[in-house]
Parts: C-alpha cells; sequence; structure tokens
C-alpha cells in the first residue's frame, strides 16, 4: 500500500484519515469520509483501484472536476476515463471498448448518467469492486444540496451487487451522516470524520447595513494581501460588485452561471494563475477549485446555510499559511434568501397537474422535463424531483435519455459523403439526407418521426447519423433531451400522491428556513464562532479556537431585520395592472407573487416577462406578505 502510494502517487506517508478509510476498503467493507474542503477525500478511492483487481466507478456531479482527476490520472499513467455530456459520441465508443476490454482502472461518471438503461446493463457485465460516491450529502432530502437523482444510487449499487462502497462528503451534518451510512449499509466504525476546524483560518462576522456594504467591502478588500474569493448570491450582484472593486483599482472578475463556458473559463484560468487578484462570485465558483493560496474568503451576502458557508471558507489557505474568512452580516440579505426558498415550492395544483401529465401517458412513454417544467411553471429541479420520487415508490422506471432532434452541417457533399459505401448503406443514408428539413445551412432530423414512418428502430437512424459524423462527413448537433420511462403500477389515488408530495416540497422548505437561521445563529453567538461551526457538524472543541472575532474579544452584534415596508399605492397599482394583463405565466397568486419579488420562472422566461417594468419592484419584501397582495388583487 505505501509501495504504492509513492510509486504511483509520489507520497511517503498518508494525511489524516486516508488509512483507516483505504483499509476499511481493501477489506472488503463500505466506508464515509467526512473531509473537510481539500482533505485528500480523492486518494481514498483512487489507491484502492489500483489495488483491487476489478473497475472502480466513480459518480461526480461535477464535469470540470471529473475532467481534471481523469487529466491527473492519465498524466500519472493510471487508466482512468469518464463519460459526461461533453464528451463526442466517437470518443463515449472508445471508453467503452477500453471499458469492455477491461483497460480501465477508473471510470468517472455523472449520476444522471446512471438513469440510461442501456449504461445500466453495460455496468451489469462489469466486474466493479468500488464505487466512489463524491458529495454523498447530496442523496439526503434534508441537506443543504439535494440532488433527486442520489437518491437512486442505494438502490443501484444492491441491484449491481456492489461488494463496496466509499461515500465521500465535506459537509454532512450528523444527521445527514446517519442517513448516508443507513442507505449504503455502513458501519458507525467505518465513518472517518476529520475535523472541522482550521487553525490558519480567522473567522470574522463584521455587521453592516446595506447603505455601508460596498464601503466595508472596500476596505477589506484594500487590507487583504493575495487573491480572495467574494462569494454573492445574484448573478447581477456579481457584476455590480466586480464593477465597483475595478472601478478602484482592484483586478476583479465576475463569475457566475449566466456568464458563457468559455468567458468562465478563462476567468477561472486567469484567477488560478494569478492574473485576477479577486473573484466575486456566486455559489456557481469554487467546486474543484484547488489554489493554495487564496488569502480571504469574503462572504458578501449572507450565505444560504453553515454548510455553504463551511465548504466556501474551506478554499482559503490550504497552503496552510493565515487567510481571513469574513462575513458581511446584512439583515436586508434574509428577506431575498428567505424569498427563493419560498419561491422554489410548487402549489398542491401545480403538482397535481404535473402528475397528471406524466401518469396518463400510458405503459411506456418519454417526457421532456424541460416542457413539463415550463407547462406546469416548476423549475427543473422540481420536476426532476417529482420524477425520481415516482421511482423511489416503484409507479415509474426510467429507460434512459435521448435526444428528440439532431441536426447535421455537412462537411463535403452528399455524393462525396455516399461514395465508396456498399449499396444498401448508401440506399440508406441517400434517404436519410433527403429527409433532413433544410434551415440555414443545416439539415433537422426527428430520428423517431422517420423511424416510425420507414418502419425502423430509432437506433438505426441515431447510429447512421453518428457513423456520419465519426467518419468526419459531418457536423453534428442533438438537443432536445427526453426521459424515457415504463409505468410499472398506477398509484392507487393520485389526489393522495400530490398531497404527499406537496407534503415533502413543504417540509423542504422548512428545513432550508431552518438553516438560514442557523447562519444567523452564528452571527449573533458570544462564544467562539469556529466551535459553533463544528459543533453544527457534530464535532467539540476542546477548547476556544483562539483566533476568530470571539476570542479576540470582540462582541456580538445582533442582526436585526429591518420592519417590512408598506407598500406604495403606486405599487398596488401596478400590481392590479399587472393582474389585469391577464398573462398566462402569472394566472395564479403564487405564479404573480414571485414575479413581483423578483423570482423568474420556467414561464415567465419563456413568455419574456423578465422585461417587464414589474418584475421584481416588490422583491425587498416578505414573500408571505406579497402572496397576500397578490391574492387580494
Amino acid at each position: 500500500m505505501l509501495q504504492t502510494l509513492h510509486e504511483r502517487f509520489g507520497f511517503d506517508s498518508f494525511r489524516d484519515g486516508q488509512e483507516p478509510v483505504i483499509r476499511a476498503l481493501l477489506a472488503g467493507r463500505s466506508a464515509l469520509a467526512v473531509f473537510p474542503t481539500g482533505g485528500g477525500k480523492s486518494l481514498c478511492y483512487q489507491l484502492p483501484a489500483l489495488l483491487l483487481d476489478g473497475l472502480t466507478l466513480v459518480i461526480s456531479p461535477l464535469i470540470a472536476l471529473m475532467k481534471d482527476q481523469v487529466d491527473a490520472l492519465t498524466a500519472k499513467g493510471i487508466a482512468a476515463a469518464r463519460v459526461d455530456s461533453s464528451l463526442p459520441a466517437d470518443e463515449v465508443a472508445r471508453v467503452y471498448e477500453r471499458l469492455s476490454g477491461g483497460g480501465l482502472k477508473l471510470l468517472y461518471v455523472a449520476p444522471e448518467r446512471l438513469a440510461n438503461e442501456g449504461f445500466r446493463r453495460r455496468l451489469k457485465g462489469l466486474p466493479i469492486e468500488l464505487v466512489a460516491i463524491d458529495e454523498a450529502h447530496c442523496i439526503s432530502e434534508w441537506g443543504h444540496n439535494f440532488r433527486p437523482e442520489y437518491l437512486k444510487l442505494a438502490r443501484l449499487c444492491r441491484t449491481l451487487k456492489i461488494p463496496r462502497v466509499l461515500a465521500l462528503t465535506a459537509t454532512a451534518t450528523p444527521r445527514v451522516a446517519g442517513e448516508i451510512r443507513r442507505a449504503f449499509r455502513i458501519a458507525t466504525a467505518d465513518h472517518v470524520q476529520l475535523s472541522f476546524h482550521r487553525p490558519n483560518l480567522d473567522l470574522r462576522v463584521t455587521p453592516c447595513a446595506a447603505t455601508q456594504r460596498q464601503s466595508v467591502l472596500l476596505e477589506k478588500i484594500a487590507a487583504l494581501v493575495g487573491s480572495a474569493v467574494v462569494y454573492v448570491t445574484r448573478q447581477e450582484t456579481a457584476e455590480e460588485v466586480a464593477t465597483l472593486l475595478a472601478r478602484h483599482g482592484h483586478s476583479a472578475q465576475a463569475y457566475h452561471a449566466g456568464l458563457p463556458d468559455d468567458f468562465r473559463a478563462e476567468a477561472q484560468r486567469a484567477f488560478m494563475a494569478g492574473e485576477i487578484r479577486v473573484m466575486v462570485a456566486t455559489i456557481a465558483f469554487g467546486m474543484g477549485i484547488d489554489k493554495a493560496d487564496i488569502r480571504g474568503v469574503i462572504h458578501y451576502n449572507l450565505p444560504k446555510s453553515l454548510e455553504n458557508h463551511t465548504q466556501e471558507i474551506g478554499r482559503a489557505g490550504r497552503d496552510g499559511q493565515a487567510a481571513v474568512c469574513e462575513m458581511l452580516a446584512c439583515a436586508s440579505d434574509l428577506t431575498v434568501l428567505e424569498n427563493f426558498i419560498y419561491g422554489d415550492t410548487p402549489t398542491p395544483g401545480a403538482l397535481g397537474n404535473l402528475l397528471d401529465r406524466v401518469l396518463r401517458r400510458g405503459h411506456t412513454f418519454d417526457v421532456s422535463a424541460y416542457d413539463l417544467s415550463v407547462t406546469c411553471d416548476m423549475r427543473p429541479g422540481v420536476v426532476a424531483t417529482v420524477l425520481t420520487y415516482l421511482e423511489i415508490d416503484r409507479i415509474l422506471e426510467a429507460t434512459g435519455s435521448f435526444y428528440a432532434n439532431y441536426r447535421v452541417k455537412l462537411r463535403r457533399t452528399p455524393a462525396e459523403v455516399l461514395a465508396g459505401r456498399a449499396a444498401a448503406e448508401r440506399k440508406f443514408l441517400q434517404r436519410l439526407l433527403d429527409a433532413g428539413r433544410p434551415g440555414r445551412g443545416w439539415l433537422h432530423f426527428e430520428p423517431a418521426a422517420l423511424a416510425a414512418g420507414w418502419g425502423v428502430a430509432r437506433e438505426k437512424v441515431v447510429a447512421a447519423l453518428s457513423g456520419l459524423e465519426m467518419a468526419g462527413d459531418v457536423r453534428l448537433e442533438p438537443s432536445g433531451v427526453r426521459l424515457g420511462y415504463k409505468m410499472k403500477q398506477a398509484p392507487a389515488d393520485p389526489r393522495a400522491l400530490a398531497d404527499k408530495m406537496f407534503g415533502l416540497f413543504a417540509r423542504r422548505e422548512q428545513a432550508d428556513l431552518a438553516r438560514l437561521r442557523q447562519v444567523l445563529g452564528l452571527t449573533a453567538h458570544r462564544g467562539c464562532l469556529t466551535a459553533y461551526l463544528t459543533q453544527h457538524f457534530g464535532e467539540t472543541l476542546a477548547a476556544p479556537c483562539g483566533h476568530c472575532d470571539r476570542c479576540r474579544g470582540l462582541p456580538p452584534q445582533a442582526v436585526k431585520r429591518p420592519p417590512a415596508r408598506r407598500p406604495s399605492d403606486d405599487e398596488w397599482r401596478a400590481l392590479r395592472d399587472l393582474a389585469q394583463e391577464n398573462h398566462a405565466a402569472l394566472a395564479t397568486a403564487r405564479q404573480l407573487a414571485r414575479f413581483v419579488c423578483g423570482l423568474s420562472s420556467p414561464a415567465s422566461t419563456r413568455a419574456r416577462l423578465t422585461r417587464h417594468a414589474s418584475f421584481g419592484m416588490l422583491a425587498d419584501l416578505p414573500f408571505a406578505d406579497v402572496l397576500v397582495m397578490a391574492e387580494a388583487v
């Protein structure tokens, strides 16, 4: 074990916690590793993967992180590969060829890949010795970053008879850790948890009013030597704060999910290279970032939970040198954060509508999650959660996902594409190219419709298009993901099912609000701030940390929510006028309330209503108050 550690990874000894996890796996037992951000979780499965005879399957939700790890392992001469949505069909085919030939030790996939029936069948024939699940807290409905597709992993591992599972996370509370252990049948003795106390991190809380926050931030950044990350809640805030810092002479860049992929990639590269000193980012930035010399993490807005806060400050000071982690505690953030939580909860009517649209489709069917999201005006994550619950209740069985549409740009003339092919293949391809619907230099195809009309399998049409791409004859772009299902058993009482699901979402809403209250608890805590955080993760410090605001003698200042203002007569009139415009996307009181609180929805976005003058006009008011107003008009 030590020899492999040295020869393949260049280390002479293990870091804290790694050896007991690895020994448990090599002994054939499953394990849970709760290590802080940067604690060395990856080695806990990469080393066993080399010592076990078969394949290690790594499930990770982050494509960028998978790519980085596969590249690093390949550079060490370790047979690793990934399968994700960013890879072209020919590269996926090469990975599967290596997989079937036993040429891989580690395969990285996203959890969504496991919904594909064909991929699951492929796994059944493989000698999988270990499944490593990164971000394992996502399996918990009560965790801070719940992802519905994670709920199915435990059953899949049992179906495939996986001999050992390694669950990895940096942010599991005792309750969430217990759920993970039960799901994967991990013994308490094989739950290895490292301390969340980072002695080099200086925790600070600075209460400030919204009008003071920009000047406070400028002071903090000016006093900080070295790289920093400033976390904000909204994309527009990221742009605003980055512009503010740049205007005052600081090298700063905004980073959020609304930016083009290439722009984000360049910003990340420049920050990692030290060309940008301050990254102003939403939570879209940071996962998998391994920059050792970040000297400060500042929360410009309140984080949504202590788990988010802990994960984000964990990106500071990974070189062991001192780093500042400061929260600018502004009470005005509470309304925005609470409104996000309320805005995500679907109504019983919306849930009933979604279930009706899914459960009336027959024995075998496919749906577009995007279309359901827009039609039922529910966020895509909510739709995915409902579909997952239907699987868990054994009402539906997923058969896999596929693309509904393909567009093709010819790289050669049709005659050149067809030249040299066998007569039967040439005839089919000619028919296929003739069936393409022309448009602006592309040919458009709907494989399912063509296959039905020709009496052939859809897979034959897709294989022909993919073959043209692999031969370099065309450029192929698929779109319109559809999810396939089989009806296992119809629910006895659809109304009761909708009520049950609404109860689950309502409880989730209350759990999210409770997490926000825990953040407020940190700002008001009279004792050691580090001890407050570690206690949240089930760890009791033997003594105060000695290096936080409270340990330095700075007293807490209560972050008091300002009294809600009364809406003006003009705002009431604008709300009534908006209701009388009779937009289909704003037909219910909850839709209307979300809209004027600045919470876009799938239907309002598709209708391009977010450009409306009334969008977000009551964003500073509590959602519950705005909902009462919406019901009144």
